[in-house]
């Protein structure tokens, strides 16, 4: 269902929420700390992408008055809030609890219910996630990330 193209006002929105999404990111990897090129900290792509996506929003803003391209705000969209949501929630837990249980809800969420998937493809499909993630992070890169085991 094509609602049409979005206007202005919509194009601006989307706009600020990158804008936002982005400064949150900044914020957030200045607290881990950024390091230095030749020494990078835990915060350092997350630097990266907030910065990205801080530039981004604001082109996006620049061009908003002529874009066509976007569509409308429709229900669908309320897929996009719920999945932003929930990764606002798996930033929060993650250092809290480690990356191994929000990962896998986090998945879980998304392919059941945001994807539509079956609990055995989202169950099996959560867990083989958490496991690559740690055999790769954890295991064969040897990142400091807060983990369980």
């Amino acid at each position: 269902m094509n609602g049409g193209p979005a206007g202005p006002v919509s194009n601006l929105i989307a706009a600020a929420v990158v804008v936002v999404l982005g400064g949150a990111a900044i914020a957030g990897a200045l607290s881990l700390g950024a390091g230095s090129p030749s020494e990078p900290g835990p915060g350092t792509w997350p630097l990266i992408i907030g910065v990205l996506l801080t530039g981004l929003g604001i082109a996006l803003a620049v061009q908003a008055r002529g874009s066509r391209e976007a569509e409308r705000f429709t229900r669908g969209s309320l897929l996009v809030l719920a999945a932003v949501a929930t990764m606002v929630v798996y930033v929060a837990v993650i250092a809290t609890i480690g990356f191994e249980i929000p990962t896998a809800l986090l998945a879980l969420v998304w392919l059941r219910f945001l994807g539509r998937e079956t609990w055995r493809v989202s169950i099996a499909t959560s867990l083989g996630i958490v496991v690559v993630l740690y055999a790769l992070f954890v295991g064969a890169l040897d990142v400091t990330i807060p983990h369980l085991f």
